[in-house]
């Protein structure tokens, strides 16, 4: 079953797919299932990769590694930043040599929260 904002990846060929709509089928990629991608959390030894969301004026802005920013390089880095707000799904891509951090223009929500996909370690989300 795939589930609704489930980040999913294909073994083989490296394509990643995030659900709208959850579906009873698997999603499918080269011919087998995609692996789902669990939303990993702080780790004191991968603090870098941990989203981590600062209220703004107009919005948010999402910073990954809160004491050092993730690396950018083009063998690790960032792939992208995602903001949960209520209803909204907003997204920054990112490559390599950008700062790893996204501004997101956007009323304030307490449910706010943000996710982020690094090429080598997977996928992040704030606590």
């Amino acid at each position: 079953m795939a589930a609704k904002l489930g980040i999913y990846k294909c073994e083989h060929c490296g394509n990643i797919v995030e659900v709208f709509v959850e579906g009873a089928a698997p999603i499918v990629c080269c011919g087998e299932n995609m692996i789902f991608m669990e939303e990993k959390t702080a780790d004191h030894s991968t603090e870098k990769h941990v989203p981590f969301i600062e209220e703004t004026e107009s919005g948010y802005t999402v910073r990954v590694g809160e004491n050092a920013a993730h690396p950018m390089t083009e063998e690790h880095y960032i792939q992208w930043i995602e903001l949960l707000v209520g209803d909204y799904v907003l997204r920054k891509e990112l490559k390599p040599g950008d700062e790893p951090a996204a501004e997101f223009f956007c009323s304030h929500n307490d449910s706010a929260v943000a996710r982020e996909y690094c090429n080598v370690h997977g996928h992040w989300k704030s606590e």
